[in-house]
């Protein structure tokens, strides 16, 4: 059984987006293949994918804004779930922003999502309650 976590490319855009839709993450304009394929080479090293026996089942966007790393779409494939990739891939991702210098990852679970809650507080987030969250579209 072979497992791979290597950065995400172009041409995983297809099989990265029908994860997110098998999971039911909530996709808006952000996710089309234009604006992945900008955020990938935006974030070369800490958009990444996971694989096992060459399937893709996880994925994970990470963003750096100098200051913080900004965490979008964990989302491994549910007939893996429980068996240690997401906490595989959030390491990953840690230690590619640890080598940045990032201080702290930030990041959103979407309330038709908060059956995750207990999963990240297992590796190690925390749950903000202080934060209000708020939004500004400039395009559709």
């Amino acid at each position: 059984m072979e497992i791979i976590v290597r950065t995400m490319e172009a041409t995983d855009y297809q099989a990265v987006y029908q994860l997110w839709q098998d999971c039911n993450l909530v996709l808006g304009t952000s996710d089309t293949e234009d604006e992945i394929v900008k955020f990938i080479n935006q974030n070369p090293q800490t958009s990444l994918v996971l694989l096992k026996n060459k399937q893709l089942i996880g994925s994970v966007l990470g963003g750096f804004d100098g200051r913080r790393g900004l965490v979008h779409h964990l989302a491994i494939s549910e007939n893996y779930r429980k068996a240690g990739y997401g906490r595989l891939l959030f390491e990953k991702l840690e230690d590619e922003f640890t080598k940045m210098g990032v201080v702290k990852i930030s990041f959103w679970v979407h309330k038709s999502n908060l059956q995750v809650i207990d999963f990240y507080q297992k590796i190690g987030c925390e749950l903000r309650e202080d934060i209000i969250t708020m939004s500004k579209t400039l395009r559709e």
